[in-house]
């Protein structure tokens, strides 16, 4: 400990870190409602699931005092080291993430170990957005108005803006301004990051030099090039919980029962109503009632796993599960996400770069938590991106088929990080060995509309046992791999301007072992590297469709009530009738607060 003294000294002492460190511990563990030591054996609403949509349902519906809400959540509490921002990819490794992985496929994932892409989810209070890299994108006025044309009236753009404005206290001063678009009275907190690398600012840069645009992609156009905008308070995390539940701890009429696994819902096969909820907690079993609703927020792979469990999904896939169906719908089909090529790395003769080695200091550590800067505030090196129409990328005005997003460091700057993606250790080692201590900025070219869809299917009628989980990657016949061939080229393109040959950007030319047969940088190369180093971006959606009556794949109305059954709904990410150009934290956050007026229109609170 000699040398602590002269590090501390640099940038605060060690009792100002300390006291600022258990400030923030004491504020995160007494903010959040605590679990409920007595439970009631009946509710108005059940919302099964805490993560953004639970969250938001629980404080908008909770606001109408004679509504009581009980919240389960098969996790536990956020911890204090959650908040931290540049952690965020290391919370993969915790209790707080569901752990799925996906079916091999012959379409992606190839390079993965075992030929299975990781899925992580949150299981905990905040769910998602307590384990994401905290980016908040809206999507484009045409992924709404498309939900609307299909059927689902009142979701089109300019009847939802006001629900994503609903959510926003944006604290970007020349966006806030922006009233049209932005608000500041909002319960979530959006932000720059207090610290990013310059290699940011040469991503901007070469987006103009060639001919780009800088936007604020939740305004009023998406096209063009942005710092990103993150769900961040003073440097530190704003997950949906800090958000919508910290300021209900008050709140009576609110019962929050954490580790606590749902296991059915009860549906009266006569009635077809839903009529309350079987959970297990604490190793005892509970059966609690809902008089009005049943409200499940679960995902769009828990949402449809318990569907299922619960008699309501396709009929011949239950029966092969030895389960009685109650209502035959097609639940877990149009299974969609965004998808990248991982690992378009580029080496610099610079030291800007996000690396561990730099991060993990004493004076980096003392300045975080004495004044959440530094680093340690950004998020998992993600600082900006670009939406590009590749099929009109000339129109300021396009619809966003192809998102560029950058990261000031890459696969190499992190040991975790081939842990975390689940490459195969032998391909990682080979490939990105040589490039393991350098400087490198990365960018993944990511796939906004795919054609592709997969489906969630029981491996049986255990609600322990996981799901099982087909992506179905690259299944649509070539749509999706020349979107993201587009991506690769762009990048590779912006590597050679001035703003990033400034720092000697090089392409990283090692190829995949089981894609060396192609000559390195042809097309044939890189539709073999997006099968072999397939990102996920985590924007699971889709699986319990909404649509109207007569769409034959719908399962939920435009009121996101189950089809044939009373009493139940569900709101989260899985209701999207097709993934919107927009990492789909903000999007869920809509659904719930849209959905939150709907629950109190129909129960007479509010006037439609």
């Amino acid at each position: 400990m000699c040398y602590a003294t002269p590090i501390f000294s640099q940038q605060g002492s060690i009792s100002e870190a300390l006291a600022g460190f258990l400030r923030d511990t004491s504020e995160l563990l007494d903010g959040e409602p605590p679990d409920a030591t007595h439970l009631l054996p009946e509710y108005d609403f059940i919302i099964i699931g805490a993560g953004t949509a639970g969250c938001v349902l629980s404080n908008r519906l909770t606001e109408v005092e004679q509504f009581k809400v009980l919240l389960l959540e098969a996790g536990g509490s956020e911890q204090f080291y959650m908040d931290i921002p540049v952690l965020a990819t290391l919370l993969q490794f915790t209790d707080a993430n569901w752990n799925y992985f996906t079916e091999p496929q012959k379409g992606g994932c190839r390079g993965m170990r075992a030929g299975r892409c990781a899925w992580p989810r949150g299981k905990v209070i905040g769910g998602s957005s307590v384990l994401h890299s905290m980016m908040h994108t809206r999507g484009n006025r045409k992924d709404y108005d498309r939900w609307a044309a299909n059927g689902n009236p009142g979701w089109n753009y300019q009847s939802i803006l006001k629900y994503f404005k609903k959510s926003e206290n944006m604290q970007i001063p020349e966006l806030a301004r922006d009233r049209r678009y932005h608000s500041t009275k909002g319960e979530m907190s959006l932000t720059y990051p207090n610290w990013r690398t310059p290699l940011s600012d040469a991503f901007l840069k070469a987006g103009v030099e060639l001919g780009g645009k800088i936007v604020d992609y939740n305004g009023e156009k998406q096209i063009g090039y942005s710092i990103i905008q993150f769900t961040m308070n003073n440097g530190s995390r704003m997950s949906a919980s800090k958000a919508f539940l910290h300021p209900l701890k008050h709140r009576t009429n609110l019962h929050i029962a954490k580790n606590a696994m749902v296991t059915r819902i009860l549906i009266d096969p006569w009635t077809k109503r839903a009529h309350g909820v079987e959970f297990n907690k604490n190793g005892k079993k509970y059966v609690i009632s809902a008089r009005r609703e049943i409200i499940l927020s679960a995902g769009a792979i828990n949402s449809p796993q318990l569907l299922m469990i619960s008699g309501i999904g396709p009929k011949e896939h239950l029966n092969e599960k030895n389960i009685t169906t109650i209502v035959d719908l097609p639940v877990g089909f149009n299974l969609q996400d965004h998808w990248a090529l991982g690992g378009l790395t580029f080496v610099i003769n610079t030291t800007d770069s996000i690396r561990s080695e730099r991060i993990a200091t004493w004076d980096n550590i003392v300045e975080y938590f004495s004044h959440h800067t530094g680093p340690l505030s950004a998020p998992s090196g993600t600082e900006a991106l670009a939406f590009i129409d590749t099929k009109n990328p000339t129109d300021d005005n396009g619809y966003p088929d192809l998102e560029l997003l950058f990261v000031g460091g890459s696969l190499v700057s992190q040991p975790t990080y081939k842990q975390a993606f689940a490459i195969d250790e032998n391909i990682f080692d080979q490939v990105y060995g040589p490039i393991k201590d350098k400087d490198t900025w990365m960018v993944f070219p990511m796939l906004l509309l795919p054609e592709s869809k997969g489906r969630i299917l029981l491996k049986n009628k255990n609600p322990y046992s996981k799901p099982i989980i087909y992506a179905n990657y690259f299944s649509d016949g070539g749509h999706d791999q020349e979107v993201i061939l587009y991506g690769i080229r762009k990048v590779i393109e912006l590597s050679k301007t001035r703003a990033f040959q400034k720092f000697g950007s090089k392409l990283h030319d090692v190829p995949l072992p089981n894609c060396a047969h192609h000559v390195f940088n042809s097309d044939e190369y890189w539709y073999c590297a997006m099968r072999t180093i397939t990102n996920t971006i985590y924007h699971h959606c889709c699986t319990n469709k909404m649509g109207p009556k007569n769409d034959p794949d719908a399962v939920v109305d435009p009121r996101l009530r189950v089809y044939g059954v009373r009493g139940l709904r569900v709101v989260d990410a899985s209701i999207m009738p097709h993934v919107p150009a927009a990492h789909t934290n903000a999007p869920t956050m809509m659904v719930a607060e849209k959905a939150a007026d709907m629950i109190k229109e129909d129960w007479g609170i509010l006037s439609p």
